[in-house]
């Protein structure tokens, strides 16, 4: 039987497999990038957060971009803080168009996307790796030859791991968001703010949010965070928070839901993931690549598709042999502040800080300056903390992060 061949075979077209894709065709390679669901509208899960230098930094275009933001507010439940600026801090991506730019300059420089196709299994045969795949809309299955394959099928892992026994253990978390439209008032009044909740009144072990999207949209959501499942059935469901924030804190009586969407995080403690086996690469959220703190990882997974790109591009050379120094590399630049991310995180959300240390944990940072604050949440440069206050204040803070650190 004549297969179609592959240089790269990529299952999974998020934010990281759709870049890698997008990076190994600009440089001629022949690559398919397979997507289970049959268009970009669905599963259209990501709150898409993400600071302005990002467009520049993966070149993405004006028409992937929701809204811009310039102001960055923490809610608890007693406490109120925002920072802002003159110009920009960063933009909402409107998570769809933004996959489906990716795919388009993938098909652009001369390779493949497929819809619609869900990644059935894959074996080794004459040398060469066979991938299958099943058709939905006809249930027809597709098989493929390949030099390399991606695992970019996100917290699934569909393709790194045979068996769900031989999975790490995970630290896992659940969000669900609403898009809504709003009076033209309110939503001009939260038309340029990044607002997060954190506090036993706004998410239990977790945090919510309300982003600006287009004209009179917003993004509404909450996540939480836990170790054992059977935790979440002891607490009350996201909706009720979400609500909490449509009717509480914006005050909207006539908004109407737009859609309604969620997703699964899952974070391997430690980063003890699988990144490669034999010539199956792993790229994203396949090997943990989010800030589990702050749940963002479109920036994190493109940053490690670049990374995933430069190794796929030097195996077909036959330069390298394995992916040891991929996972090397992603060792070397995420581990130290995924670290203090992941401990945070399992402090605030699990162990279950209290609402007062939270209180007075925002307190503090008013008096930070609104770059200070951004390096802090999105660069997780921690040290900033302590540089930022002065005798009393830079004491009482450090008490305040060691609390949480223990």
């Amino acid at each position: 039987m004549n297969l179609k061949f592959f240089d790269i075979v990529i299952v999974g077209a998020g934010p990281a497999g759709g870049h890698c894709a997008r990076i190994l065709a600009k440089s001629g390679r022949k690559v398919l990038l397979a997507e289970q669901n049959d268009t970009f509208d669905k599963n259209d899960f990501s709150s898409a957060a993400t600071p302005l230098e990002t467009l520049s930094q993966f070149n993405l275009p004006e028409s992937v971009v929701g809204s811009c933001w310039h102001k960055l507010t923490i809610e608890t439940s007693k406490v109120s803080q925002t920072w802002e600026s003159p110009k920009n801090l960063g933009v909402v991506l409107n998570f769809a168009k933004f996959r489906e730019f990716l795919a388009s300059e993938v098909q652009g420089n001369g390779s493949e996307v497929w819809l619609g196709c869900r990644y059935t299994g894959h074996s080794q045969a004459n040398g060469e790796t066979i991938v299958q795949f099943k058709q939905l809309s006809d249930g027809q299955s597709i098989k493929v030859s390949t030099k390399v394959l991606v695992d970019a099928t996100g917290f699934a892992r569909a393709i790194m791991y045979d068996k769900e026994n031989e999975k790490p253990d995970f630290l896992s978390g659940t969000g669900i968001e609403y898009l809504i439209e709003v009076e033209p008032e309110i939503y001009n009044k939260y038309a340029n703010d990044l607002i997060f909740f954190l506090g036993d009144k706004w998410m239990p072990k977790g945090y919510s949010w309300i982003f600006p999207m287009e004209q009179n949209r917003l993004k509404v959501g909450a996540g939480r965070i836990f170790l054992d499942p059977k935790t979440v059935k002891s607490l009350e469901p996201l909706k009720k928070y979400i609500d909490l924030l449509i009717d509480e804190y914006l005050k909207s009586k006539n908004y109407t839901i737009i859609d309604k969407h969620g997703s699964t995080l899952k974070y391997s403690q430690g980063l003890q993931d699988i990144y490669y086996k034999d010539n199956i690469i792993a790229i994203g959220d396949t090997v943990s690549t989010v800030n589990f703190l702050g749940g963002e990882g479109i920036r994190h997974g493109m940053d490690c598709a670049q990374i995933a790109g430069k190794y796929i591009e030097k195996y077909l050379d036959g330069k390298i042999s394995d992916f040891r120094d991929y996972e090397i590399q992603m060792h070397h630049k995420f581990d130290k502040k995924w670290d203090i991310s992941e401990r945070l995180a399992v402090r605030k959300y699990i162990d279950d800080v209290n609402d007062q240390l939270t209180d007075r944990a925002i307190s503090y940072l008013k008096y930070m300056k609104t770059e200070d604050v951004m390096d802090i949440l999105f660069y997780y440069k921690f040290e900033k903390i302590h540089r930022g206050f002065g005798g009393y204040l830079s004491r009482k803070f450090k008490g305040l992060i060691n609390k949480f650190q223990l």
